[in-house]
C-alpha cells in the first residue's frame, strides 16, 4: 500500500472516530452511525490494499519459480 493511501485511510478513521464521538455526545444516532461506516470503510481498504499487496507478492514468486523452470527446459 502506499505511504499516501495509508495516509488517507488513517485520516478516514479519524474523521470516523471524531463524527462518532461528536454525535455520542449530540446524541445525533445517525451522526455516530456515519462515523462508523467510515471508521468501517477506512479498515476495509485497508485490508484489501494488505491482500493486494499479499497477492502480488505471490504472484511475483511464481513467476520467478515458473522462470527457473523455464530456464531449465533450456539447458
Amino acid at each position: 500500500m502506499s505511504l499516501e493511501d495509508k495516509i488517507k485511510n488513517t485520516a478516514e478513521d479519524v474523521a470516523g472516530k471524531a463524527k462518532e464521538g461528536v454525535g455520542d455526545v449530540a446524541g445525533d444516532e445517525q451522526l455516530k452511525a456515519e462515523g462508523k461506516v467510515d471508521q468501517a470503510s477506512a479498515s476495509a481498504k485497508d485490508a484489501l490494499a494488505d491482500a493486494k499487496d499479499a497477492a502480488s507478492k505471490e504472484a511475483g514468486k511464481v513467476a520467478d519459480k515458473a522462470k527457473g523452470f523455464i530456464n531449465g527446459l533450456k539447458k
